[in-house]
């Protein structure tokens, strides 16, 4: 047996899996050595635009009284908004020495449909140079109609809506983090205004099952993507002065900053980050094995370590997923909850069917249901083995997946139930084919994507 380290964010710990079996790991970029003077320089010869000072110049140039807003990310990002690899502080200086006042420049926090952030939780994710500022925090709020201004209509029947202190705003500026998304291919660029700052109605007609039915609908991939196109239509519209996006790497240090136009430093990034967060792979094998790593807060969101399993599972297959839920509800929401019990009582065929129907009327949350059926699309509910130990037991009566605390008699340490349910499906599936199953570990959960025809 050989030990390869799971990182879950909240917890670390050691998984024993056979000698032969396959690790496929991400690739480890390099940090950048010095990130203040890598931001400057970054701000100073940007992507396809002028210098974000020379920006701020020529806007006061034709209006001496213009105001300006830069959208940040919320705490479930690690974008780095403090400390030494921070890119706010430095963006906001450049914008002052560039003559704009600081009373003149909001903080616009893309919430998209989360809640807003608390003032605590701002003086913990930002930088003590930023809050000594003179300028102002918002939060967006999708559900504030009087917030709001119709933008445009999409392909999929939707009305879109955009907040309204964004639109007005005569200097816009988006920060974020590029990293892989399991819907729009990757997060950054055009998703700090779409689905950041969109109104609710506008967020579900874009999460609708046709959207996400497309096969491109997944990470890493943005060529036929709907999501990611539909959200470039809208932020296209609202309009975009300068972005400033990073890559990180697991232990959240730079490896990348990426100012200028919203469309071209974005794909520069997402270039920058499929060198490393890609994985090749030719084989389909017996038993994957990964988790949910940090983001896997719940059941919900867990759904994004199963999408990894998915490309590398043989029909029929069995996968081991490893999850430590830290959110109050270890499951997610009640329309969630919902989703996830027609998904159990219809099953994944009939649950497909069903949202794609122009009768079909939208259930917030039912998007994450939609991502579990396509690991469902290549094994069985139950060869899915869910190893966590914050989820009830009567609740698996109806979500899809096998309780691994009932195979193997574990309910008080994850790193003990993961052990013991790999050695149980090792040897489940070795007495089924008569023979060593073929094993694979992804020890970068969701965070790594196997692709077939990436080269390494």
């Amino acid at each position: 047996m050989q030990d390869v380290f799971f990182d879950l964010g909240h917890s670390r710990f050691p998984v024993q899996i056979p000698d032969h079996a396959d690790v496929l790991r991400m690739g480890k970029p390099e940090a950048i050595p010095n990130p203040p003077d890598a931001i400057l320089d970054a701000l100073r010869a940007p992507i396809n635009s002028p210098p974000l000072s020379k920006i701020i110049h020529n806007k006061l140039r034709s209006n001496p009284d213009a105001d300006a807003v830069i959208v940040i990310s919320d705490n479930t990002r690690p974008v780095p908004y403090s400390g030494e690899s921070d890119i706010l502080f430095p963006i906001i200086d450049e914008m002052i020495r560039a003559g704009l006042s600081s009373k003149k420049i909001r903080l616009l926090v893309a919430t998209g449909t989360h809640r807003a952030m608390e003032e605590q939780e701002l003086r913990k994710m930002l930088d003590p140079r930023t809050l000594a500022l003179d300028l102002s925090i918002t939060n967006h709020d999708s559900r504030n109609g009087n917030d709001m201004i119709k933008v445009c209509r999409t392909e999929y029947g939707g009305e879109i809506f955009v907040n309204r202190n964004y639109i007005q705003s005569d200097i816009k500026i988006l920060t974020g983090l590029v990293e892989s998304h399991f819907m729009a291919g990757v997060s950054g660029g055009r998703k700090s205004i779409c689905p950041g700052l969109i109104s609710e109605s506008s967020t579900y007609a874009l999460h609708s099952g046709p959207i996400l039915h497309s096969p491109h609908s997944r990470d890493l991939v943005l060529n036929k993507n709907p999501v990611h196109e539909e959200a470039l239509k809208v932020a296209r519209v609202a309009g975009c002065d300068m972005i400033v996006n990073v890559t990180l790497d697991s232990n959240f240090e730079l490896t990348g900053i990426f100012a200028g136009d919203m469309e071209d430093a974005h794909r520069k990034a997402f270039d920058k980050l499929r060198t490393y967060a890609a994985i090749p792979f030719q084989d389909k094998y017996d038993l994957v094995i990964t988790h949910t790593g940090f983001v896997g807060i719940n059941h919900y969101q867990a759904a994004k370590g199963a999408l990894v399993c998915a490309p590398l599972v043989k029909d029929e297959g069995i996968c081991i997923l490893g999850a430590h839920h830290t959110d109050k509800d270890p499951i997610g929401g009640e329309n969630y909850k919902r989703m996830l019990k027609l998904l159990d009582e219809v099953g994944q065929e009939k649950f497909i069917r069903s949202i794609l129907n122009p009768s079909w009327a939208f259930v917030p949350e039912q998007w994450e249901a939609q991502m579990w059926t396509r690991l469902f699309e290549k094994i069985p509910p139950q060869n899915l083995l869910y190893c966590c130990l914050e989820i009830p037991d009567q609740d698996f009566s109806w979500i899809p997946g096998e309780n691994a605390r009932t195979i193997v008699h574990e309910t008080k340490n994850l790193n003990n139930l993961m052990n013991q349910t790999i050695a149980w499906a090792v040897k489940k599936q070795k007495e089924l084919l008569r023979k060593n199953p073929r094993v694979v570990v992804l020890p970068d959960g969701p965070y790594g994507i196997p692709l077939s025809g990436v080269k390494p």
